[in-house]
């Protein structure tokens, strides 16, 4: 018995450790300084080129230089966090492949083979995957980042996806990464996923925030009969009347229908916006997470880039609650992050220009305009 309530003791504790690192990352997310996007414009405008006519690559220079409270910020250390977790829902036939497609993607991640690897070195960034939630042991595998707080979530179906405790372990994890890869100096994150069956719970999280119907914010996934879709909007609509989600807790949210690593982009983020970096939210899944993440504090969404507009349909109904327009619209619908290393492409872009583009006084031209 003793040994019992030790062990309940210390879980308490290590519980009440994790809520004060998220009340403590919570705090430190401060409004960035409105100021700066003028001071930036007024630099673009000064450049060799009609005023605005670069449109929103202008707007990523700006939106840089607020974030950063730096006049002349660099780009020089790019990382894409691809967050890896299994989901008990797929017992229900809501995706097109099996659970064990997860690990066999974390390998290939890890040789560089997948679609996130070959557009992060065309973008000049790092992978980073993160074991925080697959249900597989992958020993000792280099490059892999072992933070694995569950193999993969209960069936939400049959009750809440993982307690309280587990979705705050989740979001400390996020937060940790962020806090350490901005000590080492990197300039700009960007969010990926790898979790068979993960667009479900990120549905079900769509619909309990946005407050739209379960069929509006529900697609194919990985490319379900219409069948399966249907079943899989049932299922939700289940699970939320069962779990019942409280949609101004956005906790109680990411526990009940939530996953592992949808916990841990919405920790990146929470971890990216206190330490003053930027980051590229990718698609569908990644979007769960930053909306889990600007429920819990509104503030975070200057510091987020919307990458894309997917092909799921519940995407856009997420970016319009937190207020983001998306930079492309390609009909992606891979994740992994392979749409947040494409816009950091242009985001960068945007920067070169506002950084090696001559004023009208460097190049000796006239910016006077004729009436």
């Amino acid at each position: 018995m003793a040994e019992s309530r030790d062990t309940s003791e210390n879980k308490m504790m290590q519980g009440e450790l994790e809520v004060d690192v998220i009340e403590n990352t919570l705090k430190n997310i401060r409004p960035v300084n409105e100021a700066l996007y003028a001071t930036a414009q007024k630099h673009l405008d000064n450049l060799t080129k009609p005023p605005g006519s670069l449109g929103r690559l202008e707007e990523f220079a700006r939106k840089l230089v607020a974030i950063t409270e730096n006049r002349n910020p660099v780009l020089d250390k790019k990382v894409v966090f691809t967050f890896a977790g299994d989901h008990g829902v797929v017992h229900e036939g809501v995706s097109a492949y099996p659970k064990e497609v997860t690990a066999q993607m974390v390998f290939n991640f890890l040789r560089g083979g997948a679609g996130i690897n070959v557009l992060a070195r065309h973008a000049g960034a790092e992978v980073i995957v993160v074991d925080i939630g697959v249900d597989y042991d992958f020993g000792e595998v280099e490059g892999l980042v072992k933070m694995k707080v569950m193999r993969g979530t209960r069936n939400f179906l049959k009750g809440p996806a993982m307690t309280r405790e587990d979705a705050a372990r989740c979001l400390k994890v996020g937060i940790e990464l962020a806090n350490g890869y901005a000590g080492k100096g990197y300039k700009i994150f960007g969010t990926g996923d790898m979790g068979i069956g993960n667009t479900t719970p990120s549905s079900a999280i769509a619909a309990v925030l946005t407050g739209r119907p379960v069929s509006r914010v529900t697609g194919r996934g990985t490319g379900i009969s219409e069948e399966s879709l249907n079943r899989k909007i049932n299922v939700i609509e289940d699970a939320i009347r069962l779990n019942k989600p409280d949609a101004a807790d956005a906790v109680d949210v990411l526990s009940k229908v939530g996953g592992a690593e949808i916990g841990g982009i919405a920790g990146l983020i929470l971890g990216a916006a206190s330490n003053r970096i930027p980051v590229v939210i990718d698609g569908f899944i990644s979007t769960a997470g930053a909306l889990i993440a600007y429920c819990m504090e509104p503030g975070t969404k200057d510091y987020m880039f919307a990458a894309h507009n997917s092909a799921e349909i519940g995407h856009k109904a997420m970016l319009e609650k937190i207020g983001l327009r998306p930079i492309l619209d390609l009909d992606l619908r891979l994740g992994e992050g392979t749409g947040a290393a494409l816009a950091m492409v242009l985001i960068e872009a945007g920067l070169k220009i506002y950084r090696e583009m001559a004023t009208f006084g460097e190049a000796g031209v006239s910016d006077e305009i004729v009436n």
